[in-house]
């Protein structure tokens, strides 16, 4: 973990390297909030990091979004998880999902795909494998607006339990 202080007083290109996981593939959020620092705690910098993506074009929102990999799928040709990424989806539980739990994934991941162009995001940490089968299928039935905001809260929600990880509390 790093001190808040520190990453107040890092050169910009530090300071990005630190963050650069908070959202996933997607450094320029951090780029950007290096910009509005110096930071009174880590709430404000998770605001500011969750602000550059609400004041980011939807070109970008949807690359964010599309940065993230679809659930339950590592080491099944898909591209490589981040380590953020495999741990959440491990204490989720979807690393030992059975080949059932793994059909009705991708089936899920498979709809979702087609209607929405993008992967379903949630926070795993606050779920379990039958709380995320149960979201899938309600989000399922959002039009594609109210599921693009859905999946850019969820962002907003997984980065802030990663800056918890990675960024002591001032």
């Amino acid at each position: 973990m790093i001190e808040l202080q520190r990453l107040n007083a890092m050169p910009e290109d530090e300071f990005v390297d630190q963050l650069a996981g908070i959202f996933e593939h997607s450094p320029w959020v951090a780029a950007r909030a290096a910009a509005r620092r110096p930071f009174d705690s880590r709430q404000r910098l998770l605001d500011a990091m969750r602000g550059v993506v609400d004041d980011a074009t939807p070109v970008e929102q949807l690359a964010l979004i599309r940065a993230h990999p679809q659930l339950g799928t590592r080491g099944r040709g898909q591209p490589v998880l981040t380590a953020a990424s495999t741990q959440e989806q491990r204490r989720a539980g979807l690393q030992d999902c059975t080949a059932q739990d793994f059909a009705r994934l991708d089936a899920l991941n498979a709809a979702y795909q087609d209607k929405f162009a993008m992967p379903f995001i949630i926070a795993v940490r606050a779920h379990d494998l039958d709380s995320i089968f149960a979201n899938f299928v309600a989000r399922l039935a959002n039009d594609p607006a109210t599921e693009r905001q859905s999946a850019l809260r969820e962002i907003g929600l997984i980065a802030g339990y990663r800056l918890a990880d990675a960024v002591t509390a001032s």
